[in-house]
């Protein structure tokens, strides 16, 4: 069941990647491991897939711990600045960066490791107010900031745009996300690059794809729905 469901995926996202004449190896799939068992992760991590995104540091620093050391994982959720600690030099990417006082504790905690951490800003691009993320208008600010911190590279942008019926409502949305990363660029700011745009989930990533996207996050196309447990933590 899982396997035909990545099937699917992969199929989509070869065929929007032809849609948008790009090579299927531009996009990385991420598959969004959030609430679902160890079972169900290594029946996909045996499929050949090593990039998995969760949304609470808890539940990630759990699963690393029993995962293949091989995966990449990603923080796709909102990150507290007293939870950094615990990925920092762990995870591949961290997705969720919306304000300076967040980077600045990850460069903090990357100084004592002696490493580089890589980022995305996370751009809150259809201003809905149930959502994390620094406005567009305010995102370029955010970067030049951020690009002083010295352990801490800023690799890209990352949204979460609305949740609709019609993915086709949200192209808009991930093509002003491609514009203002290209804005972004165009300044030539030190330690900024804007080769990654994570954006598009299991309603709208063929459209994110077509758009731009370099990496899509799809859970609920992979897994299922979520499941959902009563915890303390």
């Amino acid at each position: 069941m899982l396997k035909e469901n990545l099937r699917t995926v992969e199929e989509k996202i070869e065929a929007a990647c032809k849609r948008a004449g790009r090579s299927r190896d531009e996009v990385t799939l991420i598959a969004v491991s959030k609430t679902k068992p160890l079972e169900m992760l290594q029946e996909i991590y045996d499929t050949g897939t090593r990039h998995f995104g969760e949304n609470k540091v808890q539940e990630l620093c759990d699963k690393m711990e029993q995962m293949p050391s091989d995966i990449q994982w990603h923080m796709i959720g909102h990150l507290q600045r007293n939870k950094v600690k615990y990925i920092v030099g762990k995870v591949a990417l961290i997705h969720s960066v919306d304000t300076y006082r967040l980077a600045e504790e990850i460069n903090i905690q990357a100084k004592k490791r002696n490493i580089t951490v890589p980022i995305l800003v996370e751009v809150n691009i259809a201003g809905e107010e149930s959502k994390f993320g620094i406005s567009a208008e305010d995102a370029i600010l955010l970067v030049e900031d951020i690009s002083r911190l010295e352990n801490v590279q800023i690799k890209g942008l990352m949204t979460i745009a609305p949740y609709v019926a019609d993915p086709e409502e949200n192209r808009l949305y991930f093509r002003r996300i491609k514009q203002l990363s290209v804005d972004i660029t165009n300044k030539n700011i030190d330690n900024v690059s804007m080769e990654i745009l994570s954006m598009g989930m299991t309603g709208d990533y063929e459209v994110a794809i077509e758009e731009g996207a370099t990496m899509v996050r799809v859970g609920t196309g992979i897994f299922g729905e979520r499941i959902y447990k009563k915890s303390n933590v």
